[in-house]
């Protein structure tokens, strides 16, 4: 990639230090950062909001990061903080480079193809398992995503970085067999064994029987006497 193609970001040194400070500048509007590699000195700044949402945009993991009136200096974001409710960037950290020298980075995966799977299709449920991955590249082949085809995964399938093709000029660090991307699984159902049916049928059955008043138990007025009701009227006399 050339470097016309690269964005480029224009920030400004930042002697403040400290929370209270970073405060002042995101009401402010600006984001406040720092920039380190080897060899040099870590480098407080701040860059305009809009400014820097506009180069993270970009697909190029790449930046020409400019301080101030100085040297342009190649850059990549090396991680950045979000506000945990509008999402936005807080504060960013980057890392210079050098073109010419490979860096071991982390990309994110992206799944193509999920509503073609078969697996899916028939019912099954696509995981996404392994979402980012670590990579070995020079700073101008990192790609933004790492994009992995997952419409032939039929149901109970598993797909590992063995069958991903790197991009160009990227080298997997992750185990090929050990780091899984996706799997398929298909919904159990449990289904009980005849003689447990059997059994809780009966069981059912029995319910209704003991469930039945015993005889002479809870009679209507008017019905059959009891023994002793019987008895006196065998032994008792007009009067």
């Amino acid at each position: 990639m050339a470097d016309r193609e690269r964005p480029s970001l224009a920030v400004q040194e930042r002697p403040e230090r400290g929370s209270r400070s970073s405060r002042r500048l995101r009401r402010a509007g600006y984001v406040p950062g720092i920039v380190y590699g080897a060899g040099v000195e870590p480098l407080a700044f701040k860059v305009g909001g809009r400014d820097l949402r506009i180069a993270l945009q970009d697909p190029s993991a790449v930046l020409d990061l400019v301080v101030g009136s100085g040297a342009t200096r190649p850059v990549i974001v090396k991680d950045e903080q979000r506000h945990p409710v509008r999402d936005e960037v807080v504060h960013v950290d980057l890392l210079q480079v050098r073109l010419d020298e490979k860096i071991q980075s982390t990309v994110m995966v992206e799944l193509e193809g999920a509503d073609e799977t078969p697996g899916v299709v028939e019912g099954g449920v696509l995981e996404h398992v392994t979402r980012e991955l670590n990579i070995e590249a020079l700073p101008t082949s990192i790609p933004e995503r790492i994009f992995v085809d997952v419409s032939n995964l039929e149901a109970a399938d598993t797909l590992s970085l063995s069958a991903v093709p790197p991009p160009s000029g990227v080298t997997f660090l992750d185990d090929p067999e050990e780091t899984v991307i996706a799997t398929v699984t298909m919904p159990t159902q449990i289904e009980l064994p005849e003689e447990v049916e059997e059994e809780t049928e009966l069981v059912g059955e029995e319910a209704v029987v003991t469930d039945v008043p015993a005889q002479g138990e809870g009679q209507p007025s008017g019905g059959a006497p009891t023994e002793g009701e019987a008895g006196r009227g065998r032994g008792s006399s007009t009067p």
